[in-house]
């Protein structure tokens, strides 16, 4: 494991990598308070690296860094895949590569950190571990349909429909409906309007995008 965090006590990093396939004791606890904290720390990070930006932009750069997804690639880099703790089941159907049970993982990690050294280290820990992730998504310049179509593609999941669904006014005023529907990983369809149908159709899909990152994960 790659954490740049020395523990105490080894017990806590042990039961964080120990999934309820295993049974009790298991890592369901740590991830609950993980999650709370993880929310909260790169809360206070974008509150910083973004003064500017209102509470819908900081959520929803928010949501691009703890999803499911997101978590599962730190977990990777930290390889703590190759340190689980799964049961039978769960090994024979390759778990250590399942994004839910890697982020869980992740999540029970951080809350480790944080009983074993205190809030301070465990801050220290996050924030070494997300600045340059941070930073990255000031440098991005992708807008929600390349992003939605990206994060699809990731999946290996068929790729957003886009529909004008009505138009309204004269023609040097008009505004456009327009849908984003999605049929998996879960079926999502939402409405927008814009001045353009590109610009109802970027919104459209600003909405799907945070609705698959606010679902819950499943391991």
């Amino acid at each position: 494991m790659k954490l740049n965090y020395r523990f105490q006590d080894p017990a806590l990093a042990q039961l964080a990598l120990t999934h309820r396939s295993i049974g009790r004791p298991n890592n369901e606890r740590l991830e609950f308070l993980g999650d709370a904290l993880l929310g909260a720390i790169i809360a206070e990070l974008l509150y910083e690296v973004h003064p500017k930006s209102n509470e819908g932009e900081l959520s929803r750069l928010r949501a691009q860094l703890v999803n499911g997804q997101a978590l599962a690639g730190v977990a990777r880099e930290l390889e703590l895949g190759d340190e689980l703790k799964l049961g039978p089941g769960e090994l024979k159907s390759g778990g250590f590569r399942r994004d839910s049970i890697l982020a869980d993982a992740f999540e029970a990690l951080v809350a480790a950190v944080y009983v074993d050294g205190g809030f301070d280290a465990c801050r220290t820990t996050v924030r070494e571990l997300f600045a340059d992730r941070i930073g990255a998504l000031r440098r991005s310049s992708k807008d929600a349909k390349t992003r939605l179509q990206e994060y699809l593609q990731a999946g290996g999941w068929m790729l957003p429909q886009y529909e004008l669904t009505a138009s309204h006014g004269e023609d040097h005023a008009k505004t456009f409906d327009v849908s984003c529907t999605i049929s998996e990983p879960l079926p999502l369809t939402a409405e927008a309007r814009g001045v353009s149908r590109r610009a109802a159709e970027q919104d459209a899909a600003e909405t799907v995008l945070n609705q698959l990152l606010e679902q819950p994960r499943k391991s």
